[in-house]
């Protein structure tokens, strides 16, 4: 009699073969909402092209051996010369370098250029997030080099460049496509850089100095030049370090070790020492922070978006598998439990989705109210949005069951990358306190802020009633630092909401208002009021395979 045991049935199938951008609505409609007309056949092409590419399986299995396999520290090489290079699987590669080709290193100076950049960041990371820190390094170092004229005409072409030679170190002239990575942090300062000890002597040529110390955290040790913080004699200080001088031999970059993360394990993060290393300085002596801040304001809307991007694939994993899933008499995705659980998750994604891609929007608009706008809403975003993955991740792992803890699923690796990008580029602390220093210091902030959220006035007696009593609570800052989490927060959910309310379905803006606003809501996912139209809300954030 012929068995049937190992016949697979009640499965779910792999989700594979799709368009990451097409399948994501909430994405799409705000790339059609911030998007001049005449540039949008053509970036919604582009974003398609790379979203078919995202949900490909040979993408999926670059990210899967780029995990399985991740970077090797070589700090000599069989001769005994110190060559402090870094091995990758050449997944990496391919991931890296096709992110490059598609743009996703250049958003300064094009028409609609970080929105395209944003949505594109949104849809290839979700292959694989760890090779989003050189992206996102290399896009944001462009800012900081334009303090120095000189160096921004040498180094901007190569930054933006769309041709990949990552696997090469070489002299800075001979390459036509660069990496940059930062270094900031040191061992006995953290976020704390005004403690760093790392010291820049000027040498003869005006502009290059020599430094000496380490950094506790380089983020992406391969790269081919680094704008770091050292002490000069007018204080702190922002330079560019080049893995290899003018005349081809390497500058002094010594590789300690690599860090051994929780997550985000297919990138390389180091400890690196400067000895005598030569540097030039970009900008002024003893403006440093205020140079390089502007790489970590680009740096730190990336961990927005790599956020909303895990929380994407994490909720379209989820919803996936209960729309095939079959339990108790019928699909998961019906039963009305587990759809108000897919439903909250939903809107916790489509929230970060659609603040992530108004703040690219605020980029490419380079207003002055846009640009106050950013002061404010970028750590706040930062903030509240990053410190979501985490819960996203492991309701949505608990939506596979059994099935989402085992790492075939890829489950468990979005869960462990999800805590990073709340700690990089500065934790939720140094997030509330920079927000509450432009709420003290910058009141054009607080007005454009205030206007954005304005602008849905009327709409939901529930963000109204939030904004007044977001009001009230920012009418006395006396003392705000013991609640500065929770003032950030209620400004980063009125935010979401009042974008909602604008933009999204009323099924959605009902759902979060109720929720997110209106105190209608538990301290779990799955806990929204059961008489919205939850249904509306899943069959919203369902990815569609190909017929």
């Amino acid at each position: 009699m012929a068995t049937t045991t190992h016949t697979v049935t009640n499965q779910a199938p792999p989700l594979v073969g799709y368009d990451v951008f097409r399948s994501d609505r909430v994405l799409a409609e705000a790339v059609e909402r911030h998007l001049d007309p005449g540039l949008l056949d053509e970036a919604l092409g582009e974003l398609s092209t790379l979203g078919t590419s995202a949900g490909s399986a040979q993408a999926q299995e670059w990210g899967a051996q780029a995990n399985a396999y991740p970077p090797v520290l070589r700090t000599h090489d069989r001769y005994g010369n110190r060559i402090d290079e870094v091995d990758f699987h050449p997944a990496w590669h391919r991931l890296l370098g096709h992110a490059v080709t598609n743009g996703l290193t250049d958003a300064w100076g094009r028409p609609g250029g970080h929105v395209r950049r944003a949505a594109g960041f949104l849809v290839w990371t979700q292959a694989e997030p760890g090779h989003g820190c050189p992206l996102s390094m290399t896009h944001a170092a462009v800012p900081a080099l334009r303090a120095d004229p000189e160096l921004a005409a040498f180094w901007e072409p190569k930054l933006t460049s769309q041709v990949y030679q990552g696997e090469e170190l070489a002299a800075p002239a001979a390459k036509t496509g660069v990496l940059f990575g930062m270094g900031m942090t040191e061992k006995q300062g953290g976020s704390d850089v005004r403690a760093n000890t790392t010291e820049a002597v000027p040498l003869a040529a005006d502009g290059e100095y020599a430094l000496t110390g380490h950094k506790w955290f380089c983020s992406a040790p391969m790269s081919d030049a680094f704008l770091v913080l050292a002490r000069a004699p007018g204080g702190l200080s922002c330079f560019l370090v080049p893995r290899v001088l003018d005349d081809g031999t390497r500058n002094t970059f010594r590789i300690q070790r690599l860090k051994d993360k929780l997550g985000n394990r297919s990138n390389a993060s180091g400890e690196v020492e400067f000895d005598g290393t030569w540097a030039r300085r970009v900008g002024e002596e003893g403006r440093g922070v205020r140079t390089i801040i502007e790489m970590v304001a680009a740096t730190r809307l990336d961990c927005v978006l790599g956020s909303a991007a895990l929380m994407r694939q994490a909720v379209a994993q989820a919803v996936h598998h209960a729309a095939y899933r079959s339990a108790f008499g019928g699909p998961l995705i019906g039963k009305p439990l587990m759809r108000n659980v897919l439903a909250d998750l939903a809107l916790e994604s489509e929230a970060a989705t659609v603040l992530a891609l108004r703040l690219a929007a605020a980029y490419d608009a380079d207003t002055d109210g846009e640009r106050a706008l950013l002061r404010l809403a970028v750590p706040a975003a930062k903030y509240w949005v990053t410190k979501r993955a985490v819960p996203v991740a492991a309701e949505a792992l608990e939506c596979l069951g059994g099935n989402g803890y085992v790492e075939e699923s890829g489950m468990p690796r979005l869960l462990r990358e999800a805590p990073l990008n709340s700690i990089w580029e500065g934790s939720g602390n140094v997030q509330a306190l920079d927000v509450l220093r432009a709420l003290g210091r910058e009141p054009a902030a607080m007005d454009a802020y205030l206007r954005e959220v304005g602008a849905a006035r009327g709409a939901d007696h529930r963000l109204d009633g939030a904004v007044k009593d977001l009001l009230t609570e920012l009418a006395d800052l006396e003392g705000a630092e013991g609640r500065a989490r929770r003032l950030v927060e209620r400004m980063a959910l009125v935010l979401q909401g009042s974008l909602l309310v604008r933009y999204a379905p009323s099924a959605v803006a009902d759902a979060f208002c109720g929720s997110r606003l209106g105190g209608d809501w538990g301290a779990a996912f799955g806990t929204l009021p059961h008489t919205l139209d939850l249904a509306a809300v899943v069959e919203r954030a369902r990815p569609e395979l190909p017929a």
